[in-house]
C-alpha cells in the first residue's frame, strides 16, 4: 500500500491545505516548495509516489520527473503531474512523455486528486503482483522491472508505452475499446475524457519502437479501439 508521499508546490497556500487533506486521508506527507528541494527530500524521504506542479520556478515539474525516473532509486516510483497552465494536448503529452504516471488539470477538487491516487496505487500494485516474465512475439517482458526487451536490446519505452503494452498483453485477442485503454492505463474517467488522438498517439510509438514485425500485430478497429493479434 502506498502511504508516503512527496507532494512539491511553489504555491504555500496549495502545498499546506494538500498536505493537509492527503494526511487526513492517512498519507504520510513530505512537502517540498520546489524541485531541487524534492530531489533533496526525496533522497531522505524514499517517497511511494511524488505528486508535483508543473510550473515552478528552477526544476520544474517535467524536469523533475525526468530526474526522478532516471535516478536507479526512483524509477519505479509513480509520478503525478498537476498544471495550470500547461493545458494543451502537447503538454499532456510531453508530461507522459517523461514518465509521468498521470497528468492532471487544474483547477482538480480533492476527492478527484485522491480517486487519481488510488487509480496510479492500483496499477502499480496490479503489475507488482505479476512476477513472472513473458514472453511474446519474440519480447521478453518484465513486469516487475518494467522492462521490454527484442532480441537481446533493451526497448526504451515510457511509463504509458509499458502499460498499453501490458494491457494489450494481458488481454491479447480481445478488443480493447478507447475508453477502456484511457481508463485502465490513464486513469482517465471515460465519461469526463475520452479523446481516441491519447492513445493513437501512444500505439504508434508502441509500434514503431517494437519494430515493424512485432507492431503490426497491433492491430486497430477504426472508432472503436485497438486489440494484439
Amino acid at each position: 500500500m502506498f502511504k508516503k508521499v512527496l507532494l512539491v508546490d511553489d504555491d504555500e497556500l496549495v502545498l499546506n491545505s494538500t498536505r493537509r487533506y492527503l494526511e487526513g486521508q492517512g498519507f504520510n506527507v513530505t512537502a517540498a516548495s520546489g524541485g531541487e528541494e524534492a530531489v533533496a527530500a526525496a533522497l531522505d524521504f524514499k517517497p511511494d509516489l511524488v505528486i508535483t506542479d508543473a510550473e515552478m520556478k528552477g526544476l520544474d515539474g517535467f524536469t523533475l520527473c525526468i530526474a526522478l525516473k532516471e535516478t536507479a532509486d526512483f524509477a519505479k516510483t509513480p509520478v503525478i503531474i498537476i498544471s495550470g497552465q500547461k493545458i494543451s494536448e502537447e503538454d499532456v503529452l510531453t508530461g507522459y512523455n517523461t514518465g509521468a504516471d498521470d497528468y492532471i488539470l487544474k483547477p482538480v477538487s480533492f476527492p478527484v486528486l485522491l480517486a487519481k491516487i488510488k487509480a496510479v496505487m492500483r496499477r502499480y500494485e496490479g503489475v507488482a503482483e505479476k512476477t513472472e516474465k513473458i514472453t511474446k512475439l519474440g519480447m521478453v517482458i518484465d513486469p516487475a522491472g518494467r522492462t521490454v526487451t527484442v532480441k537481446g536490446a533493451i526497448i526504451n519505452l515510457t511509463r504509458k508505452e509499458f502499460d498499453l503494452l501490458m494491457a494489450l498483453i494481458t488481454e491479447e485477442g480481445r478488443l480493447l475499446s478507447i475508453s477502456y485503454l484511457l481508463e485502465t492505463v490513464w486513469g482517465y474517467d471515460p465519461a469526463s475524457y475520452n479523446d481516441p488522438h491519447t492513445v493513437g498517439v501512444h500505439v504508434s510509438s508502441l509500434r514503431k519502437k517494437l519494430g515493424a514485425a512485432i507492431g503490426a500485430r497491433i492491430t486497430s478497429v477504426t472508432g472503436h479501439g485497438y486489440k494484439l493479434e
